[in-house]
């Protein structure tokens, strides 16, 4: 295989998934030899035969004849609709506000930009002591994880678009909120589609850590259930659940941004 160095390449969706699907063979086959020659330690690395009969497990219990697996599956999504929700209505507007105004964006940029940085993990103590450990705290701890990267990303989809599509709307007898309204946001859409998926799959890098707080249901209550127990042939099963649903996520989002936006493909 001629690798070419070209990032305006064309490739074959056929040629996207056999390399895709290549590259996920690999890996497996390493782990799988790694735990054969019992190069880790069995409780460390379980081997992917003990992962998937653990999954299964999960997946079915027959003795209590429920899925343990799929009830922490609903909840963990539930959480991240829930706290995704919450991004979209409140993350949005005040990014397009920050990014259609040079006066906003200058008061709350120093509210707004260093958060991208900071650990929010380290505000995980502080949601406890105002919101409890209930349901509020992690839905707020997700919608903070995420938001702070959205916001700016909006923001810069704005300010992005070339200053003539204001212009040419204001020469054209618009006002100054109706030229950002009607020419700046709608070529900014597809960028800001763009920041909404990224926020949301952020959410999936921290809902382990939102329930780990007093979570009764959850794939993270699941992975520290198993943690405790030193059973890792179901933590990495939770992983892999997480690192499922993220995918899901990322390409249906993908897909419906397509769907919306498909002179952005032209």
């Amino acid at each position: 295989m001629t690798i070419v160095w070209n990032p305006y390449e064309p490739i074959t969706p056929r040629a996207r998934r056999t390399l895709g699907a290549a590259s996920v063979l690999v890996v497996l086959v390493a782990w799988a030899i790694v735990s054969a020659l019992s190069l880790v330690a069995k409780a460390k690395l379980p081997s992917p035969v003990d992962v998937l009969s653990a999954f299964l497990r999960l997946a079915w219990d027959a003795q209590q004849g429920e899925s343990l697996l799929f009830t922490a599956t609903i909840w963990s999504v539930a959480r991240v609709a829930a706290a995704g929700l919450l991004v979209v209505v409140i993350g949005v507007p005040l990014g397009v506000l920050m990014g259609a105004s040079p006066r906003i964006n200058a008061a709350l940029s120093p509210l707004v930009d260093p958060f991208r940085s900071a650990p929010i993990v380290a505000v995980l103590p502080i949601l406890v002591m105002w919101l409890g450990i209930g349901e509020g705290m992690k839905v707020t701890f997700l919608f903070l994880g995420a938001v702070v990267y959205l916001v700016p990303m909006v923001r810069d989809a704005l300010q992005a678009v070339p200053s003539t599509y204001w212009i040419g709307a204001h020469d054209l007898g618009a006002t100054p909120w109706e030229a950002v309204r009607h020419a700046v946001l709608p070529i900014a859409m597809p960028r800001i589609a763009d920041a909404i998926i990224v926020a949301i799959s952020v959410m999936w890098t921290y809902i382990t850590v939102a329930e780990y707080v007093n979570a009764q249901e959850g794939l993270g209550q699941l992975i520290q259930n198993a943690r405790r127990f030193s059973a890792m042939d179901q933590v990495f099963v939770g992983i892999f659940v997480i690192i499922a649903l993220a995918l899901v996520t990322y390409g249906t989002m993908t897909a419906m941004k397509k769907r919306l936006f498909p002179w952005e493909l032209t």
